[in-house]
């Protein structure tokens, strides 16, 4: 059993909450999302081009790239973040780039080391597997992909192979933060992926109110909440922890209740 593994056999769904690293106090943040309740935490590699991400997060990776946060850093921040936290699974999230500059081997030795679970790794397609899938599970460190609205029947097992942890699925073909997807396609997505595969399905993008998130948490093995937590990041400050604890305890407690 991995943290992963037994995070997602709970009798209930799970809250996976993201924050970018190095975008205001990173460790505080950090435990005021676990303290909320978060079952996973993901951290977000800060890169110049966030691709797959809206407004909110695309200036999480500004703020802190403007600070000088750097891949080291970012691993840093694992390494304490798994003294303190020893059972709540880290995910990181990101780019390429940042992942595979100093050699996949690299990166995953040092993930490995900080204590990482698991690698969503946004812009590497199922075909570039090589570039860094067979480095993070030699180290036993999940590749976790991403499935979304457009993946067809005929992509699926591709997207599905070699994938651990959890599925990703993308709710809406767009960005992070900026549109939301009727619950009722959620659900025929979700169960027409779960038809091929045991891996656990946790459903993100858009997902923003405990009433959002309750309703998902329905019809998925997990919901993910990312962007409506970065903005408090960005309104508050050097005080974001207590506002980040506060909604993460109402989108527990919507997602653990759903069923």
């Amino acid at each position: 059993m991995t943290r992963l593994s037994t995070t997602f056999a709970a009798p209930h769904p799970a809250l996976v909450c993201f924050i970018t690293a190095g975008d205001g106090d990173t460790a505080a943040n950090l435990d005021a999302l676990v303290q909320g309740g978060a079952d996973v935490i993901e951290l977000g590699m800060p890169f110049t081009d966030p691709m797959a991400d809206g407004p909110a997060i695309q200036a999480a990776n500004i703020r802190a790239l403007g600070k000088g946060t750097k891949t080291a850093d970012v691993l840093q921040i694992a390494t304490h973040f798994r003294t303190r936290h020893p059972d709540v699974p880290l995910v990181l999230m990101g780019y390429a780039n940042p992942m595979v500059r100093r050699g996949p081997e690299w990166f995953a030795d040092h993930a490995a080391k900080a204590g990482v679970d698991g690698v969503i790794c946004v812009d590497l397609a199922p075909e570039e597997d090589e570039d860094l899938g067979p480095a993070l599970r030699d180290k036993g460190i999940a590749p976790i992909r991403l499935a979304t609205p457009t993946t067809d029947a005929k992509r699926l097992p591709m997207v599905l192979d070699k994938s651990q942890g959890f599925l990703y699925y993308v709710s809406v073909a767009g960005i992070t933060g900026k549109q939301s997807a009727a619950v009722e396609s959620i659900a025929d997505n979700v169960n027409r992926i779960k038809q091929h595969t045991d891996l656990p399905v946790a459903v993100g993008f858009g997902v923003r109110t405990p009433e959002q998130a309750e309703a998902i948490a329905r019809v998925a093995d997990g919901v993910v909440v990312g962007s409506a937590l970065v903005e408090l990041v960005a309104e508050h400050g050097d005080n974001a922890p207590e506002h980040l604890r506060a909604l993460t305890e109402k989108l527990a407690n919507a997602v653990h209740s759903a069923r």
